[in-house]
C-alpha cells in the first residue's frame, strides 16, 4: 500500500517535470538583417538586433560565435514609396 502511493507520487512529480518547459522566445527578429549565433555550454543562441555585418562582427569578437543573415528579415520600404492599405 506505501509502495503504491510512491510509485503514485513518483509518477506525478516525472509528469509534472515533463510537461514544464522553458518558454522559447522568438529567435529571429524580422527588423533587423544581421544575427549573431553564440555557442556554449548551456546551448545555441541566435540575438538579432545588428544593422550591419561589421557592427556584428565587432560585438562576435573573442567569443564562440558567428555572424548570420536573417533569413526573416522583413526590410524596409523604399524611399519615395508609401504603402496604402485597404479602406
Amino acid at each position: 500500500m506505501v509502495a503504491m502511493r510512491i510509485m503514485k507520487f513518483l509518477l506525478a512529480a516525472v509528469a509534472a517535470m515533463a510537461a514544464v518547459s522553458p518558454a522559447r522566445a522568438q529567435t529571429y527578429d524580422p527588423a533587423y538583417p544581421i544575427c549573431l549565433q553564440t555557442f556554449g555550454i548551456m546551448g545555441n543562441a541566435i540575438s538579432c538586433g545588428y544593422t550591419s555585418m561589421n557592427q556584428c562582427q565587432f560585438s562576435a569578437r573573442s567569443r564562440a560565435a558567428q555572424c548570420i543573415v536573417n533569413p526573416y528579415f522583413a526590410g524596409t520600404p523604399r524611399k519615395g514609396r508609401t504603402r496604402r492599405g485597404s479602406q
